[in-house]
Order: structure tokens, then sequence, then C-alpha cells
């Protein structure tokens, strides 16, 4: 295990200012717009090609310019990195690469001082095979205690040489792995729903909530303000492990409760984590990665005793028409509101093809695309749907990279990508390295103000243009219009937080809706369409021009209007 831990520095009071700064507002969740880090593709201040965290911390002025509210960080644990960070060997501990404990320490000080809020990703599903627990599983043989705290079964056949049971793993191949014994006899199989470096605790041992409280209340008296729990639907499987009884369980995936995702049990779990949360000031908030079957069921993990907010990945794929659009905005807020919990709003993640290129191809191709599409177009729809997203009641999330209009890399070789599902066949499609390559800064340099010392993953030389250097205050551009929406998000009083919006007639392909004085109008469709002209134009994705009492709105278009 790290040493890092005696390196944790004793809590010290933070100034006055500061805690005013980041407590201005209550119930500060309900409508922040949260900007995720991937800290290996942001900044890299030691020039090894690798993004750390005193490079994120380097660019903390440059987020509160921005106007987030609050910074998302990707893991950064002990890792031996087999799925980016998602294997944690130590949850107390900074991978050497990013830093140390020292240097989480400092960012989460730096961003108090600058207004925003830290929130950290916590990975409870399953750690990595390098984790002491796992490891000494192992050592220890069949029939050690420290096995129980893993999913650790016979197999089946005359010798054992089958799997438990048929589920499958999400990155490809079976969710099983067998081991081999102390003595070099094959043995007993271990459950991973993801890689195999990956092992699946057994959250029905006491020792692993134990352990997981602990880890909490260490980060929290580190002063981080919340958590982003990765596969919060998967903690718990269903008892007896069931075979499942069909091949292709990926493709089943967010159509059906599956045994292995989305069981009941997992509530008892935030529920009890939800009551370590409320023992600290400052509101600190828990975010679900759920994946569930129905939106409906997403609205079980936010529940006022639970946590507070989870993905809306219905809505994340959608397509760009203003039909289904609508009708995944009703059901959100319809589930949201019992639940009182605000809906959530985002558009890209590290997870899937940023939409800058989803939207660039045709619909239904899904979340992982292979192809780059009508750039022009794709860029777009692409800023359209952002000022849509903005606009509706509730929190958003922001991809970093994408207020530049980034989009995926499509092209990458072989031989550098390293998603681990790429390597496995039958799961995830493996290509989402496209979408982690580190973001330009510059027009010029290694990396293009990424870091001295080139990048983890190749950048295309096309990037230099769309550097936040090119962009900074360029009318127009991508990133001011980023700035200028959320500007705009915090000075309007009626965006931000609710549970509700009233829709207006508008013509086919078009998505109109009114919030007090607010009207956002988005024109889906491929041709320009007339509106009215509902007000003062506060902001628009792009040209748009008024003609007695009408506005023209342009295909793949957003305007924000106030009536006031």
């Amino acid at each position: 295990m790290s040493q890092q831990h005696s390196a944790a520095p004793a809590p010290t009071p933070t100034s006055a200012s500061a805690v005013a700064t980041v407590a201005k507002r209550r119930d500060w969740w309900r409508d922040a717009v949260i900007y995720q880090v991937y800290p290996r593709s942001f900044a890299d201040s030691n020039g090894d090609g690798m993004g750390d965290l005193e490079g994120v911390r380097s660019r903390l002025p440059y987020l509160r310019d921005l106007g987030v509210d609050a910074v998302w960080l990707s893991p950064f644990y002990a890792s031996p990195q087999a799925d980016a960070g998602y294997d944690v060997a130590d949850y107390r501990a900074v991978d050497p690469m990013f830093g140390n404990l020292l240097d989480a320490d400092a960012l989460i000080r730096d961003a108090r001082e600058l207004g925003l809020r830290i929130i950290v990703d916590l990975v409870p599903n399953h750690s990595s095979d390098q984790h002491e627990w796992f490891k000494r599983a192992l050592a220890d043989g069949p029939g050690s205690p420290l096995r129980e705290r893993y999913h650790f079964r016979p197999g089946k056949g005359d010798d054992g040489e089958l799997p438990p049971n048929d589920w499958e793993s999400i990155f490809g191949g079976p969710a099983w792995t067998r081991v081999t014994e102390p003595d070099g006899t094959p043995g007993e199989w271990y459950l991973h729903l993801f890689a195999p470096e990956q092992p699946d605790f057994n959250w029905e041992h006491p020792a692993v909530g134990d352990e997981f409280r602990s880890i909490l209340r260490f980060w929290l008296d580190m002063g981080v303000d919340g958590f982003r729990i990765d596969v919060a639907h998967g903690l718990v499987k269903e008892h007896g492990l069931p075979d499942l009884g069909s091949h292709e369980q990926l493709k089943l995936l967010g159509n059906d409760v599956m045994p292995f995702f989305d069981q009941d049990g997992v509530h008892d779990i935030y529920r009890q984590w939800r009551l370590i949360l409320d023992e600290y000031s400052g509101e600190r908030i828990f975010v679900a990665e759920a994946w569930t079957p129905t939106v409906e069921r997403t609205a079980n993990y936010v529940r006022p005793d639970e946590l507070h907010q989870a993905f809306n990945f219905q809505y994340l794929g959608t397509a760009w028409d203003a039909e289904e659009l609508r009708t995944v905005v009703d059901r959100t807020l319809e589930a949201m509101r019992p639940v009182n919990a605000p809906a959530t709003w985002v558009l890209s993640n590290h997870d899937v093809t940023r939409h800058a290129t989803r939207f660039a191809n045709p619909a239904g191709l899904g979340t992982q695309i292979r192809t780059a599409g009508d750039r022009d177009l794709g860029l777009r729809r692409a800023r359209a749907a952002t000022l849509l997203m903005l606009a509706l009641p509730g929190s958003a999330y922001v991809y970093q990279g994408e207020e530049l209009g980034l989009p995926d890399v499509v092209d990458l070789p072989d031989e550098v990508r390293q998603d681990p599902a790429y390597f496995r066949g039958a799961g995830q499609d493996g290509f989402r390295d496209g979408c982690r390559v580190p973001i330009p800064w510059t027009r010029e340099g290694s990396s293009y103000g990424f870091g001295d010392g080139g990048s983890w993953l190749p950048q295309p030389a096309s990037w230099a243009e769309l550097s936040v250097e090119a962009q900074d205050g360029v009318e127009g551009s991508t990133l001011e219009l980023y700035r200028a929406a959320l500007r705009l998000r915090r000075s309007q009083p009626d965006l931000g937080a609710g549970d509700a919006v009233e829709w207006l007639k508008a013509p086919e392909g078009v998505l109109a809706f009114r919030r007090g004085e607010f009207v956002c109008v988005a024109n889906t469709s491929g041709e320009s369409a007339r509106i009215p002209a509902y007000g003062r134009v506060l902001l628009a994705s792009g040209e748009i021009a008024e003609v007695d009492g009408e506005a023209k709105l342009p295909a793949d278009t957003t305007v924000w209007f106030t009536t006031a």
C-alpha cells in the first residue's frame, strides 16, 4: 500500500472570504454548471506527456473565468492504470503520475479561494487487482476471509473449467477470470463486470461498507465538496448470481434491470452514505453515474435521503430532433419532480464520442462513433445543443474541451490506443480514446500548450486553431459563446434551478419554451424557420435576422430572448 496516507496535511482554517465565495448560494447544486476534468488530458505541469494535479491547479483561473461552479475530477488515485485510473489500488493515495496528496490538498484549497468546488470520482463497484485486499485474497487461497470481500466462486464443469455463470463483461468476453492457486493448480473464478484487472467488490460483506465509509470521511476531511459515484448502479448483485440466459448482453443494457445492475439493494448503501455527508457543512453532494432502463428508475437514486444528482444518460443519447428532445425533457422533469431532485443535462463525457462529432453524423449510430462526419454541421449543432441544454431547468455538465468545439479524434493509430475495451472482443466499441486526447491551450508547441513534452495521445494539427489562445476574445468563437452563456445563466433570474418549462407553439422541427421572462428557441430542422421575435436577443449560437416582429432562425441554431 502507498505511504502517502501519512503525508496528508492537517486541516487548517480556510479564509472567511473564500468560504463566503464558495458558500454564497444555498442549494448551489440545483442549478450548478459542473466541469469535468479528465486529469491525464487537461494540463501537464512536468513535461512527461501526462496531465497531473499541478497542471489542473494552474488552470483553475481559466475555469473560474469560464463561469462554471464546480470541477469534477476523474480518478487520480494510485492505480496500475489498466482502465485509466478506474482500477484503484489505493483510495487514499494519489498516483505518482498525477502528483501526491499535497498536490491534491493545494488544488482543493486554490479552488476554494477562486470560488470553485471540487468533486472527486469514487469507484466503489470494483478495485484494481493490485489492491492489497485482492492480492492477499489470491495469496491466501480458497477459503480465505479476504476472498469473501470479492465474488470468488468455483467453476462449473467436471474440473471447474467453466465460469460460474453466463455473465459477460461490459468490456467484452466473460465476466469471470480463473485464478491459479498458490499451489499452482487452476482454481476459483472471480467476477469482474469490466476488465479482468477490475475485480468486483462483494457489497454483502460488511468490511466493504466499512472501508468505503472511511474513504468518504478521508476525502471529506481533505475538503472535497462531493463525489461522483462510478457505476453507482452496479454495487449489488442479485442473490445467487443467476444466469442471465442470453448472449450479447451489452445490447440489453439500458433496456432491462439486470441481475448485476440497478438492483434495489444499492439504495440502502446510499442512505448510509448520505448520513455521513450530512455531517459535514458546506452542502457537499453525491452525483450518481447510474445507467438505468428508464429515467423513472434513475429518480430512485435521488430521493431525499439518498444522492443529490444522477446523470441523465437518456438525454445524452437523444438525437438532435425537436420531438425527441421535447419528449425526454418532459419525461425527465416529470420523473424528478416527485423526489424534489434537480434534472441534470449532459452532452459529452470521457466515455462517449464528443457531441460535436455525434451530431456531425446521421442519427441512430449510438454514443460511440468512428467517423468524423460533417465537421461544420456537427459544430453548428453542438453550439445550438449547448445553448438548449444550459437553458433547461436544473444542473448541467460540461466535459473539458467541449467549450472549444473539439471533435473526437477518430483516426488515432491502433498502436497508441489505451482503452481496455479496444483489446477485447464483443464489448464496448473500445474507441473512447478519441474523446480523451489532451486539449489544446496554445497555437504552437509540442502539444499546443498541454505541456512541454508532447502528449500521451497525439493531437491533430487542426487543433492549433481550436486552442484556447486561438479563440480567446474572438467574437463568435465557441469559447466566447460558452463564456457568454454561463454569464447570462448566472445573471438571468429565470435561468438555472426549477422543475418546469412552458412550451410554446413553434414550426415543425423547432423547440420553443418560456421560463418567466426568458424564452429559448432551438431549430433542429435542416432549414431556416421564421419565429416570433419574443423580445430582446440575449445570445444566439449563430447569426439571426429580425424583420417586422419576426426572427429568421437558421437551421441548427438556438437563440435566447428576454421579454423584460
